[in-house]
């Protein structure tokens, strides 16, 4: 137990001379001012000990991972990270505990020349909520409205890997040594697709995070862009990292990797649809922002989404998103 109080730990882990805002840590309310022409973008996070992360994290991976989820929702806006605010709930002063954990929070802050400007702290059950703004030019932001139909569905990254690490820990499922860690590094420092995001304005339709799952994030854009869609689930399935090597691929079920790809959840990759002209676009912006995409399915007119394997044929197993609350 340590006798630091509230502002002394404020002052030790989280106070920064502001560089790029006007105001940062330290009184009421920080100052931001986003550059002539933008539009502020704004997300926040809330992630709860034993719901959304294990008592057992390494805390620097998850001062990482608390500003990852909120870096990848301005990415799928297109959006330029500038701050953000930290609110932090402990139920004790662990002084290497929050070491580490600043440090992994304020590794990828200075990744991505994102400051901390505010937030709040308190006593309690562990809880960590970020806010993070962003900026993107006027009338330029990516959103889940704007799929059409014949458009090409694409996803960044890997799928999967994260849910194969949770199954690991849960005891239903029994990796190698080397795999589990690759998943288990998926799982608790995922890597926000900024650039990407950044990159992709002006050619993408929409755009949304993976956080609740590949289908469950899916059925967001299908809703608010009024469309259907066909997703081909072994595409995505191929796409989980430690079945890179086709050595591991039999490691897994071809429904497990199905299940874990389409409904695992905690990728926080970018799923994005663009029109099937626009695919050499889609590859430029990729190989710019040194993110590997794949292509994984196409939007239609015909309301409902389609689940259909390699040759095409449908696929009966049931997909559902991460319900917080189930």
């Amino acid at each position: 137990m340590s006798g630091l109080g509230e502002f002394d730990l404020i002052a030790r882990y989280f106070k920064r001379p502001a560089k790029r805002s006007p105001l940062g840590v330290g009184d009421d309310c920080a100052l931001l001012a986003p550059a002539a022409g933008m539009q502020l973008a704004v997300s926040s996070d809330m992630l709860v000990e034993g719901r959304h992360f294990l008592s057992t994290v390494d805390p620097a991976r998850l001062g990482h991972k608390a500003l990852a989820v909120n870096l990848s929702d301005l990415a799928a806006c297109g959006a330029k990270p500038l701050a953000f605010t930290l609110a932090l709930s402990l139920p004790a002063v662990d002084e290497a505990w929050l070491e580490a954990f600043s440090r992994g929070m304020y590794a990828l802050a200075d990744a991505h020349d994102c400051e901390l400007v505010g937030g709040d702290t308190t006593r309690g059950p562990l809880n960590l909520c970020i806010t993070a703004f962003g900026e993107v030019p006027a009338g330029a932001a990516l959103l889940r409205s704007g799929a059409k139909p014949g458009d090409e569905l694409w996803v960044s990254g890997t799928l999967g890997d994260a849910r194969l690490a949770l199954e690991v820990f849960r005891g239903t499922l029994a990796l190698p040594a080397a795999l589990f860690e690759l998943a288990r590094a998926r799982m608790e420092q995922p890597e926000p697709r900024v650039a990407l995001g950044q990159a992709l304005r002006g050619i993408a339709t929409t755009a949304v995070d993976l956080s609740d799952g590949l289908v469950g994030d899916l059925g967001h854009i299908l809703a608010a862009s009024g469309v259907g869609a066909t997703l081909d689930a072994d595409a995505a399935a191929a796409l989980i990292a430690v079945c890179a090597d086709p050595a591991n691929a039999a490691v897994l079920s071809p429904e497990l990797r199905r299940a874990c790809a389409l409904a695992g959840g905690d990728d926080y990759e970018l799923l994005f649809s663009a029109p099937q002209d626009a695919s050499a676009a889609v590859l430029e912006a990729a190989r710019r922002s040194a993110t590997p995409v794949a292509r994984i399915g196409r939007i239609e007119a015909a309301p409902g989404l389609r689940i259909v394997d390699a040759q095409g044929t449908a696929i009966a197993q049931r997909f559902s998103a991460f319900d917080h609350f189930a």
